[in-house]
């Protein structure tokens, strides 16, 4: 093509190979509009460019060239470079992509495709998770073979952190949430002169629902999030790695025990839980509706039926392997940045609340329909 100094950025045609054209000159910022005009020129049958003779390269320069190569559709791994240009354009490669984000777009085509990204994103961590699930009771199987696996500090030391260290928390909310329900059912129990059915209102509703349902909220945004948080800084620091060089499981190391801990501790914090909750009715009843205490206990135990005590502690263990489950997944698909660790923090919050709220729903619908 044009013949140029070695100053000027120049384009010349293969002299074997039509599809190959060879750069000149000097691809540099103070020649940025000698670039864009040399790009321009390059005919549309090459589809590799030699740029081994360009005397100097910066930034720009392998900017132009990405862009361009995205333009034209072409492989940038074809491109050659000189050999101390490589470690300029890997650099530059790698974080070419990072620039801001486009402008939301509105509309219903927009919309349409946010709804079919978010809809594909949920299948994936749906699919990953029952996988999960699987590989989890796979390796509990083959713990029960080879105890030597089992690691009963660490399972301790779980049970501890997420079951011990929360009855505070756990007990005053449920004790709080118990008065509250007390109060409202007695404002309109009150219209009909029925306000000691307050009683079989707190015993029904905490021992079926609230009891096990708060505690699984609370352990969600508690125990979930540390668990992402502990394992993401581990697979970010490269421990992860680690574990695996020495010919370790990290799901033997850093998810069973955590999933242990909570099949444990998820049914004991629940049945905590129904106690401060029918103790908030109670001191509700005692100090508001002229309820003693004595006939507020007689009256639970006429009316207390066990069945409403299984049906709510049956949905203990299902919600403790939700939350086990999601928190140490997200932790294991951290990318290894601090944002990514927040990222899945927050993703694993939102996940288990929703999850355990809708498996919570189906549940209370099919022990109605079975008339449990």
């Amino acid at each position: 093509m044009v013949a140029a100094s070695h100053s000027t950025p120049s384009v010349a045609d293969g002299d074997t190979d039509p599809a190959i054209a060879r750069l000149q000159g000097s691809w540099t910022l103070a020649q940025a509009p000698a670039i864009a005009a040399a790009l321009r020129d390059i005919p549309g049958s090459v589809r590799c460019l030699d740029a081994s003779g360009v005397e100097r390269l910066d930034s720009l320069g392998v900017l132009q060239l990405l862009r361009f190569a995205r333009r034209q559709e072409l492989d940038f791994a074809c491109f050659t470079f000189r050999g101390d240009h490589h470690a300029l354009v890997a650099a530059i490669e790698d974080v070419a992509d990072d620039r801001p984000r486009m402008r939301r777009e509105f509309g219903f085509a927009a919309a349409l495709g946010r709804l079919g990204f978010a809809v594909a994103d949920n299948w994936r961590e749906i699919v990953a998770l029952v996988s999960f699930l699987g590989e989890n009771l796979w390796k509990m199987l083959r713990m029960v073979r080879e105890p030597r696996r089992f690691r009963p500090t660490a399972t301790v030391f779980h049970m501890e952190q997420a079951g011990l260290d929360a009855v505070p928390l756990v007990a005053l909310l449920s004790y709080l949430v118990g008065a509250v329900i007390a109060f409202l059912g007695a404002n309109i129990l009150a219209d009909f002169g029925a306000t000691i059915y307050v009683v079989e209102l707190v015993n029904i509703a905490f021992l079926r629902e609230f009891g096990v349902l708060l505690t699984s909220i609370v352990l969600a945004g508690r125990t979930a999030s540390a668990f992402t948080a502990q394992i993401g800084a581990m697979v970010s620091r490269e421990e992860v790695d680690a574990i695996r060089t020495l010919g370790l499981d990290p799901v033997d190391l850093l998810v069973i025990p955590r999933l242990l801990a909570l099949l444990v501790m998820l049914p004991l914090l629940s049945f905590i839980a129904d106690i401060a909750g029918l103790l908030g009715g109670m001191s509700v009843g005692a100090f508001a509706l002229d309820i003693p205490p004595q006939a507020y206990f007689a009256r639970m135990e006429d009316t207390m039926q066990l069945r409403h005590f299984v049906v709510g502690l049956s949905k203990a263990p299902v919600f403790a392997l939700v939350i086990a489950l999601i928190g140490c997944l997200e932790g294991l698909q951290v990318k290894g940045t601090a944002q990514s660790v927040g990222e899945r923090t927050t993703s694993s919050v939102v996940q288990t609340i929703s999850l355990v709220i809708v498996l919570d729903a189906i549940a209370a619908i099919w022990f109605m329909q079975m008339d449990w």
